[in-house]
């Protein structure tokens, strides 16, 4: 039987560690397996070859009795007794009992098949492709939980859709991505969201932030507003002489925390001041005398 070199058929050094033996096994029987590539006899031969480099190297004690013993390393042990058996006797020893190298070697031919094969162990399982998807929702899609069936290659998926999600967020649904081999685990679907801002909210995590147009006359006296909170209307009092930029905050009017019911951010308000524009003639009056006033 001609001499197999494992350690190339891995494309490994004799040093390689059982990590390095291990991660080129996996990488070399997914590249050659037969359901990857179907009517390749190549393919099939080398998948052979590397179940048996690996039935051979991945094992403590029979790499040590290859290392040692090379091709015979399944019988290694058994020869080298016999060796010692047979170089006790005397040399002149012949007949029936005795044998010559020849002898000996047909000997173990035929008690150890020296033209067969090693098995090559059961067949190795692969885990399924993972599949990435992306999700496209509304902002007002994600304020409440929802559920929502999803088509992933031709598998309905329903899933439960947390409130707070956020643009960009990925989960992942085990067990959902492609067929395993040869009984292995499916691989799992990772989901991406993608989130349209509908609103005029903008969103920072937990917090919605908003701008709201005051009129001068409200800033200046003081007043009461009305407000559009994400889902609803508040009333605001406005403080006399409310400067341009001021900012409001209104505890728990933002956004659901993600997986946290009942908890939500906060909404901040940004006061802008609208000048008045299209003014009459008394208008102009008025702030004109106004205007002598601040001066003095």
């Amino acid at each position: 039987m001609a001499f197999i070199d494992y350690y190339k058929i891995l494309g490994l050094f004799k040093s390689a560690t059982e990590k390095e033996i291990k991660t080129a096994y996996r990488k070399l029987a997914r590249k050659y397996h037969p359901d990857l590539n179907p009517d390749n006899k190549e393919a099939e031969k080398k998948f052979k070859e590397v179940n048996e480099a690996n039935e051979v190297l991945s094992n403590a004690e029979n790499r040590k009795k290859y290392d040692k013993f090379g091709k015979d390393w399944k019988h290694g042990e058994e020869q080298e007794k016999a060796q010692r058996q047979y170089s006790g006797r005397s040399q002149e020893q012949s007949g029936p009992q005795g044998f010559s190298n020849g002898d000996y070697s047909d000997f173990f031919e035929s008690m150890f098949g020296g033209g067969g094969s090693s098995g090559f162990g059961r067949t190795p399982q692969f885990k399924g492709n993972d599949f990435n998807a992306e999700l496209h929702l509304n902002l007002t899609d994600v304020y409440t939980t929802q559920q929502q069936i999803l088509t992933v290659n031709g598998n309905k998926i329903r899933l439960t859709i947390p409130a707070g999600v956020e643009n960009g967020q990925s989960i992942k649904i085990k067990g959902k991505g492609g067929s395993g081999i040869n009984g292995g685990p499916n691989g799992d679907l990772y989901l991406k969201f993608v989130i349209n801002n509908d609103t005029n909210f903008k969103r920072e995590g937990q917090n919605l932030y908003k701008d709201v147009a005051v009129d001068l006359y409200t800033t200046i006296l003081g007043g009461e507003i009305t407000v559009d909170t994400f889902d609803s209307k508040v009333k605001l009092k406005v403080k006399p002489e409310t400067t341009n930029l001021s900012k409001v905050k209104l505890k728990g009017k933002g956004f659901p925390v993600y997986k946290s019911e009942g908890k939500y951010g906060d909404l901040i308000i940004t006061y802008h001041i609208k000048i008045p524009t299209n003014l009459s003639k008394k208008e102009i009056e008025l702030f004109k005398e106004l205007q002598k006033i601040q001066k003095k």
